[in-house]
């Protein structure tokens, strides 16, 4: 957990600079496709530096998020075994993908949000979804509904908490990045259950 927790310290390390929000902006376009820190722990520390402006933060996640869904999709869609393949692999999301896939053709845009507000890293579904030619139109209504709960969410609890939130994964980082990979975990069991 050691380079989870250097990672994780470079990230919130923007919370204190002038151009945190641009960083949330970019962190969350990146994690899109391949970062793989999740957007939120930027978001948590400006929320905490700044309450009222907690779903402001969450507004600029969200526009990140889904312009880096956007790019991971055409990951999929024309770059797949040169870009796409080396992600997917590194992130063991080659099962995750093909579940994707029968969800989307059992379920079409259900099965995509379902697959876009689950535990599964977003960037395997953004892949997946460019990957299987899936409808750009269902791929995105369904990222800005599952991104916009996740994130939102997440400011509502910062708006409510605040500093209680940072204090608390802080003090017990090493136990939330157990969680946080047990939650992973959890959601790829979830969808071999569900398949």
């Amino acid at each position: 957990m050691h380079w989870m927790r250097r990672l994780y310290d470079w990230t919130i390390g923007w919370a204190n600079k002038p151009h945190g929000t641009w960083a949330l902006f970019l962190i969350a376009f990146a994690e899109s496709s391949f970062f793989p820190i999740p957007p939120d722990v930027l978001l948590i520390a400006l929320s905490v530096g700044a309450v009222t402006k907690s779903f402001r933060f969450a507004l600029i996640c969200t526009a990140g998020s889904l312009l880096g869904g956007i790019l991971g999709y055409g990951i999929g869609y024309y770059g797949y075994e040169t870009i796409g393949q080396p992600i997917v692999k590194a992130y063991h999301g080659e099962e995750v993908m093909a579940k994707i896939k029968v969800w989307y053709d059992t379920y079409g845009f259900w099965g995509n949000l379902t697959a876009a507000i689950t535990p599964i890293p977003y960037k395997v579904f953004t892949i997946a979804s460019g990957a299987f030619k899936f409808s750009f139109t269902s791929f995105m209504l369904a990222s800005v509904v599952g991104r916009s709960v996740r994130f939102f969410a997440v400011a509502a609890l910062l708006y409510h908490f605040g500093p209680r939130i940072k204090e608390f994964i802080e003090r017990y980082f090493n136990w939330c990045a157990w969680a946080f990979m047990i939650i992973l975990i959890g959601g790829f069991l979830l969808l071999k259950v569900l398949h």
